[in-house]
């Protein structure tokens, strides 16, 4: 579904199984909440039990926006009967695949109505009580509220890792973010206009965000134990996240391997200069053969790198010209407006580019 325009206002087209466009108005929100759901079934009443009481409270206008991201157990069925309870707030996204985190994201984003929007994970290891804290800061004139978790309860490879990459990612992308993997952010209503204007197949949302916001700040926000279930996140997947992140954001790495491809230049051909000079001063000589073995496979190793590093762009710049969908939304749950059913509709849909 793309917003166009008809009079006044932004406006939706819909109806596309009669084939007939409908031209109706997109009210405006203070509020979206952001959520992608994958096999999140046991944690999710939990989650709708402190996330509506939370939002209530804030006294402003809202919707929740799911986006179930294909998942293979009971939580497209848990989110359609949330739905059907508290319709006038809730909207579900549903993927007929699973296609990642940040793409889910995405669509939440293309579907959110709200002048602030706020991500937010479903495991509750961010509590949704600190929404509070990231409109305070929205409120003080910033327009991108990135959060730091107070302490962190994940594995200690997960805190290694994240120390690691967050130290790589910032000497590479010059993008500050002192806690990367937290995707608990507001983003102000500009922000996510320029983000849907980008159609990246792979990018790093809160990096993507951090590009184009002009007074970002950060705030400390509360950080639990997983309330049930295992991560998403693999080590493989959160190496692939900050490949995209770095190869995203940054030609450095192709850079810094031009640079290091120079300087081996210049260092063989002074230790050729230096070999050729030892063989005429003492002759022949067996002995450095197998240092000779250890720098070749060396070299190789860092060539076979280099050549890999270059993969992953020209990868993602193939990915990127096919022009395929990004995702494919089976349907989109929402009420219907001008006193329809309440029941909402369904709204079948091809593909979100």
């Amino acid at each position: 579904m793309r917003a166009g325009s008809c009079g006044r206002g932004r406006y939706r087209k819909a109806d596309f199984a009669d084939f007939a466009v409908e031209c109706r108005p997109m009210n405006t929100l203070s509020l979206s909440v952001v959520i992608p759901v994958y096999n999140e079934e046991q944690g999710l009443q939990t989650l709708f039990d402190r996330l509506y009481p939370a939002l209530d409270k804030l006294k402003v206008s809202y919707e929740v926006i799911f986006i179930n991201d294909g998942s293979r157990d009971r939580s497209a069925a848990i989110l359609r009967e949330q739905f059907q309870k508290r319709p006038d707030e809730t909207r579900v996204i549903l993927f007929n695949g699973n296609f990642g985190q940040h793409m889910a994201i995405m669509a939440g984003f293309e579907q959110s109505r709200g002048q602030c929007v706020v991500t937010l994970d479903a495991d509750l290891q961010n509590p949704p009580e600190d929404i509070g804290l990231l409109l305070d800061k929205m409120n003080e004139g910033h327009d991108y509220v990135g959060s730091i978790r107070r302490q962190r309860n994940d594995s200690w490879w997960r805190h290694v890792a994240s120390r690691a990459m967050n130290r790589l990612r910032e000497r590479i992308t010059r993008i500050k973010m002192t806690d990367q993997g937290c995707m608990f952010r507001a983003y102000d209503r500009q922000i996510i206009n320029a983000i849907n204007s980008c159609h990246e197949v792979n990018t790093f949302i809160p990096a993507l965000a951090y590009s184009f916001a002009k007074n970002p700040t950060e705030v400390v926000v509360g950080h639990d134990e997983r309330l049930a279930g295992e991560s998403k996140y693999s080590l493989y997947s959160l190496i692939r996240l900050n490949f995209d992140l770095m190869t995203g954001f940054s030609l450095v790495p192709l850079q810094m391997f031009s640079m290091i491809g120079m300087a081996v230049s210049v260092f063989s051909g002074i230790f050729f200069v230096f070999l050729l000079v030892r063989r005429l001063i003492i002759g022949p000589e067996a002995e450095g053969l197998f240092t000779l073995f250890a720098l070749v496979f060396f070299m190789i190793g860092i060539t076979l790198f280099g050549i890999g590093l270059l993969g992953e762009y020209i990868g993602r710049i193939y990915q990127q010209v096919r022009h395929r969908p990004r995702y494919l939304v089976e349907a989109v749950l929402e009420k219907q407006d001008r006193g329809l059913r309440n029941e909402g509709r369904v709204e079948s849909v091809d593909a979100a580019l």
